[in-house]
């Protein structure tokens, strides 16, 4: 056997280590990391085609706009009920969250399977929307900032409705 085999073969088995019960998509994973990478890869060169200078610097103020909106966006593609639509060629409803929330899990296998688990956690997807706004922001910082500052301005007002529930709860409770 060469070192190429034995090597090839280690990986298959470390492979096989991982899932035992091959319910794991680590290939569809492998897909949708490929597809991410190419995606911030071709941003980056059509961008610098274009001559889109990066700013050299990401003021504090725009992290925090940047970072309400990953989560609201994250929290619009996988819990609300209006974007289900999206969710449901991948996942099945598995329950009722807060508010209008509802709860996805993944379902099929393979590739179906690895897309399904990204529309069923935001924090999966917060990961895929920064780099969106990122490159959002890279390309036209002043819209990006309106736009952040729109979907901010909806987290404020979700987080005093449920500051609302609560202080209602607390009197009834």
């Amino acid at each position: 056997m060469t070192a190429d085999e034995n090597t090839a073969t280690g990986a298959g088995q470390d492979v096989a280590r991982y899932d035992d019960g091959g319910e794991v998509p680590l290939a569809g994973y492998a897909t949708l990391a490929a597809v991410f990478a190419a995606g911030t890869s071709g941003f980056a060169l059509l961008a610098r085609r274009r001559g889109v200078r990066p700013p050299e610097r990401v003021p504090p103020w725009d992290v925090l706009l940047l970072g309400t909106e990953t989560y609201k966006a994250s929290r619009l593609l996988v819990r609300d009920r209006v974007t289900s639509f999206v969710r449901a060629p991948f996942t099945r409803r598995a329950g009722q969250g807060e508010s209008n929330e509802v709860l996805d899990e993944p379902r099929g296998s393979g590739l179906r399977r690895a897309v399904g688990d990204l529309p069923s956690c935001p924090f999966r997807v917060s990961a895929w929307a920064a780099a969106t706004l990122v490159c959002s922001y890279a390309a036209a910082p002043r819209l990006t900032r309106l736009v952040c500052g729109g979907f901010g301005a909806v987290t404020v007002s979700d987080w005093l409705q449920y500051a609302w529930i609560w202080t209602q709860r607390t009197e009834e409770g």
